[in-house]
């Protein structure tokens, strides 16, 4: 027994990442594909700090959720649909009513005051921050899921903001319609025998198909990089039906809560709230770490991190990338390597080429440019320097200068004090051969 366990453990350890198409049948290797991307998932879910970041939303949320859904009353009063914003709403909040009411309330509340210029000044723009500070938030935690190091300007950010709060209300009415006219037309055929049944059993599943559509559409446009829409419809399918069962489910435990209830009487319904809430994120960051590992699955080497590999070994990785980029852009200047494609071409994983092009653009040795014009939107990356400057000898001393001298030493003086000044010759004589070598000499490859 003891055998077998070992022998199951090995394979999920090694085997698992080292298979290939050629060694099981289509089906099988599929299927272990799919293990190592929820594996994978669930490991980073649960190493990378993804649960605090699912606290820290949830407080978030508890300090912005009046202000915000008093952004989206009162768009909503000014386009002339409030009413249908409250419905919905409370709809949304079904399984929690008291929490609902309580919340209506205070947004009432905001918006009679706000007219009265009570909240005007300093208290209207503490409540603005705390709902920028939501969506930005929001943001970053996908952000880091992605492993991406630059958000979105501060510009472009408020006109993200600003797109938000009067198309929410647009796109609430524009489903509400939409699900009224469906509920309108099965209510029309339900006696039909075989039609009615389908036609309740497409209302029952269209609460899960437009909350995993909102989720796909979450994990496509937040994070500030290219998400491919594969890599996002299954995590954002899971992760809609995982809300749709907590929104079920969450009825059916207050009912088993009668003794909390009696002891905190009112005051029951925010703690409920806020565990609905952290839940709530939890899912929501989930799918959002497996579109992340359904799109950039690699090998055992995907474990690896830039940070443990020699420093040597990543001169020569850089070196090799930096080779094929001046080359590409000597030979064919209208189509620059992306990440990906020098991922395809050198076998080396994907997140180790994007942490090497992040170091080489931090030098300025490369430069990272949007292609607009192309439909994959991805990051393509040029030389900066002039073709007599991308040698061996400037990449070397670009890398190994990057940082920041931070203590207050003069290292040089103490060094000419030991009489170490052949050190400094020696260097200068190596770096000096070493700008003789252009990068993209073929030996470089």
């Amino acid at each position: 027994m003891g055998k077998i366990i070992r022998k199951v453990t090995e394979f999920f350890r090694t085997g698992l990442w080292r298979l290939t198409p050629g060694d099981t049948s289509p089906w099988r290797f599929v299927a272990a594909t799919i293990v190592k991307k929820v594996y994978l998932a669930v490991k980073f879910f649960t190493q990378r700090g993804v649960l605090d970041r699912a606290s820290a939303l949830t407080y978030n949320t508890l300090l912005a959720i009046v202000p915000m859904m008093a952004v989206i009353f009162a768009v909503a009063r000014g386009f002339g649909f409030s009413k249908y914003i409250e419905v919905w709403f409370r709809d949304l909040l079904s399984s929690q009513p008291l929490v609902a009411e309580t919340i209506i309330g205070f947004v009432n509340s905001y918006l009679i005051h706000t007219k009265s210029g009570i909240f005007l000044g300093i208290g209207l723009l503490f409540l603005l921050w705390t709902v920028c500070m939501l969506l930005g938030n929001i943001e970053r935690a996908f952000n880091d899921i992605w492993q991406v190091k630059e958000g979105r300007g501060a510009g472009r950010s408020f006109r993200n903001y600003l797109a938000f709060f009067l198309l929410v209300p647009i796109v609430i009415i524009v489903f509400s319609g939409i699900s009224l006219w469906i509920a309108t037309g099965v209510s029309d055929i339900s006696g039909v025998f075989v039609i009615g049944k389908a036609a309740n059993a497409l209302l029952g599943l269209l609460p899960f198909i437009l909350m995993s559509a909102l989720f796909v559409c979450l994990y496509v446009l937040v994070p500030n990089c290219k998400v491919h829409l594969r890599a996002a419809l299954f995590p954002g399918i899971l992760a809609g039906i995982a809300m749709q069962l907590l929104q079920m489910s969450y009825v059916d435990v207050q009912m088993y809560l009668s003794s909390y209830n009696a002891i905190y009487g009112s005051f029951a319904a925010l703690p409920l709230f806020m565990l609905w809430v952290y839940i709530s994120w939890c899912i929501c960051l989930f799918g959002a770490q497996l579109s992340y590992t359904n799109q950039n699955l690699e090998q055992e080497a995907y474990f690896v991190k830039t940070d443990e590999i020699s420093h040597r070994y990543r001169l020569l990785l850089s070196a090799l990338l930096m080779s094929k980029i001046c080359r590409r852009f000597s030979q064919e200047y209208n189509h620059p390597y992306t990440a990906l494609q020098l991922k395809q071409e050198t076998g080396i994983p994907i997140r180790i080429v994007q942490d090497l092009l992040d170091n080489l653009t931090r030098v300025h040795l490369l430069t990272a440019v949007e292609s607009l014009h192309e439909k994959d939107g991805e990051t393509r990356y040029l030389p900066v320097e002039s073709e007599q400057h991308q040698t061996v000898g400037t990449l070397v001393d670009r890398l190994e200068s990057m940082g920041k001298w931070t203590l207050d030493i003069d290292v040089k003086k103490q060094l000419e004090d030991m009489e170490w000044g052949e050190f400094y010759e020696v260097r200068h004589d190596y770096l000096s051969r070493l700008r003789e070598i252009p990068l993209r000499k073929d030996a470089i490859q």
